[in-house]
């Protein structure tokens, strides 16, 4: 009889392997000495829409088991730690117990602080405001007035070492824009830290002011600049220009296609959490604007394995140097 108690990572990880060699769930259970309805199981709980990820399917077998063990006691101190992190610092229940977990400090799951979280909003506190979506989802506007840039680079052609995110260096860039069109934040991300500079533009969306913002604010890791990548703004209309002075690769993602730069459309909307919609940029000073970048650049990260932005960045910087 075959084994059916739960699949280790490393089994998880032929599992991936043989699916791609076309293996089928049958093939699969002989080879890795599991019974057929273990990896049935497994496929049906843990595949997400773009198939089976060994990694992925780890992270949700442990914290499953992190749900159904048996739960952690709240103390006062680390109550006092959830609070300072989403308070002060606007961090994501995940962030804050991927930190904490990162250097051994005794902390709840993520599910326990959203809990603590919405009990805390049912008996009229204010903690769930400090969240991004604040318990909400929100949906993205879509459309917008077609513009003809000449001379555009589509991101087809971008290398894919570009769109593994392998190489540091790699940037993408957009604005975010005040109600009515009025106000521009320029806001600049490096595909692999995630680390993100911004800039208030005193002339708004107008091209030729906005290329020379970005060289001035890239201009200290010019060394470290391969490519950007934008969407089809007009106010990247001088993008031949900011090639060239920043000696750097230029491409354009599909129109309505955000998902081609992930990484910049979430990174703006953590901007929208210190920046709601619907409030004017002229009450927000350059100060404010770099008081925010920092403490975006502070953030643990998942992918980064809970370090922060910042540090990853000016660590690849130095090596760069």
């Amino acid at each position: 009889m075959k084994n059916k108690k739960q699949l280790t990572r490393e089994q998880r990880y032929e599992i991936e392997v043989l699916l791609r060699a076309g293996k089928r769930q049958k093939e699969i259970a002989g080879l890795i000495g599991k019974d057929k309805s273990v990896i049935s199981r497994e496929l049906k709980r843990n595949s997400h829409k773009r198939g089976y990820s060994a990694q992925i399917a780890q992270e949700y077998a442990e914290e499953r088991k992190e749900r159904h063990r048996k739960k952690r006691k709240f103390t006062e101190h680390v109550r006092k730690h959830i609070v300072k992190c989403l308070t002060e610092e606007q961090w994501s229940p995940e962030q804050i117990v991927g930190s904490a977990r990162r250097v051994g400090l005794p902390m709840v799951s993520h599910e326990s602080i959203y809990q603590f979280i919405r009990e805390d909003k049912k008996n009229g506190g204010t903690r769930y405001t400090h969240l991004r979506h604040r318990l909400k989802h929100r949906k993205r506007p879509v459309g917008g007035k077609k513009v003809v840039i000449p001379d555009k680079v589509s991101i087809e052609l971008r290398p894919e070492v570009i769109n593994r995110k392998e190489r540091f260096g790699d940037w993408e860039i957009d604005t975010i824009v005040g109600p009515e069109n009025k106000g521009a934040i320029l806001t600049v991300t490096e595909r692999t830290t995630g680390f993100l500079l911004m800039k208030k533009l005193p002339e708004g969306k107008n091209a030729k002011a906005l290329a020379k913002e970005l060289f001035f604010l890239l201009l200290p890791y010019k060394h470290c600049i391969h490519s950007i990548t934008s969407d089809n703004g007009s106010e990247f209309y001088e993008h031949k220009v900011i090639a060239k002075n920043l000696n750097a690769k230029y491409f354009f993602a599909h129109p309505y296609s955000s998902w081609e730069r992930g990484l910049n459309e979430n990174t703006n909307g953590l901007i929208r959490q210190y920046m709601p919609k619907g409030q004017s940029f002229s009450k927000y000073t350059d100060e404010d604007i770099l008081h925010f970048q920092y403490k975006i650049n502070r953030r643990p990260r998942k992918k980064l394995n809970f370090d922060a932005p910042k540090d990853r960045f000016y660590k690849k910087v130095a090596f760069a140097t």
